[in-house]
């Protein structure tokens, strides 16, 4: 789970080829662990989440769900998703968690919460480049 920018907020692993659907209610349940959130949060899904069961979890915990429905083009929320793909992706830059053989998911989880750090430092400062402004700022590396 990602905010807009793609900073991680909360996880929950599983093995190899699971489908992630059942994923969802355990996911939405880290929502209460983050403190206050405001009122209208969106919950964007693929079509893989396009069930009865998996819609009426949004709904149950007063979030909007905007989920795309199977056999159809993907409507325009789809590319609200790349945020987290795009997450998944700087996670997988980290090649101990790619391919993780770890047993105890204490470890595994370690691995993450490190990862994750270091994906929200990096995002906050590419952010501060551009919202944070002062005459003398070190020359961007190129």
């Amino acid at each position: 789970m990602t905010d807009g920018y793609g900073i991680p907020l909360g996880r929950v692993l599983a093995g190899a080829n699971r489908h992630d659907s059942p994923l969802l209610a355990p996911t939405l349940d880290l929502l209460d662990g983050l403190g206050p959130l405001p009122d209208d949060i969106t919950v964007h899904l693929d079509a893989g989440y396009d069930s009865d069961k998996t819609r009426a979890e949004p709904t149950a915990r007063h979030l909007h769900g905007r989920i795309a429905h199977k056999g159809e083009k993907a409507p325009i929320q789809a590319n609200q998703r790349w945020h987290v793909e795009r997450t998944h992706a700087w996670q997988n830059a980290f090649h101990r968690l790619a391919r993780c053989y770890e047993r105890g998911t204490t470890v595994i989880h370690a691995f993450f919460d490190l990862a994750d750090t270091i994906i929200t430092v990096r995002s906050l400062i590419r952010r501060a480049w551009t919202t944070h402004r002062r005459d003398k700022r070190p020359k961007r590396r190129p």
